[in-house]
């Protein structure tokens, strides 16, 4: 389980170092290789590569009526693998969709990560808070 916040800056070719605490575990159930795409709220969801391929199973068996949405997914992932320091290239294509440039935001999610341009992610966290909690939360106990 990928988990928590790291703050990040890609390099001048588009690389970010991945952090340490889940280089290791990549290391160990992906050897290194991840796949990227596009998220529907404007940033980049980055898996593992077995992550990613059960979720492209999961698009690629929906309905023609999702069409659109399998391209978004499916259309957009890139493989990308870490190299022998931890650093991994963010496609110009996939930097351009989310607005990414230099500071970037890589939040643990689970079985995936999300990458997100820093002023970005800061102004929609700000706005989410902002906002009433969702229905589902309604019995949830914090």
């Amino acid at each position: 389980m990928f988990q928590g916040p790291s703050s990040l800056s890609l390099d001048a070719k588009g690389r970010l170092s991945v952090p340490t605490r889940h280089r290791d575990v990549l290391l160990a159930t992906a050897s290194g290789q991840l796949t990227m795409t596009k998220h529907p709220h404007g940033c980049l969801m980055i898996f593992p590569r077995p992550e990613w391929e059960q979720f492209r199973e999961r698009i690629a068996a929906l309905p023609m009526s999702a069409q659109w949405w399998k391209r978004i997914f499916l259309g957009n992932a890139m493989d990308a693998e870490m190299d022998g320091t931890g650093r991994v290239l963010i496609a110009p294509e996939l930097r351009q969709a989310a607005g990414i440039s230099k500071e970037a935001v890589l939040l643990g999610m689970g079985s995936y990560f999300e990458l997100w341009d820093k002023a970005t992610y800061e102004a929609q966290e700000a706005q989410a808070m902002q906002a009433e909690m969702p229905d589902v939360f309604r019995d949830f106990s914090f």
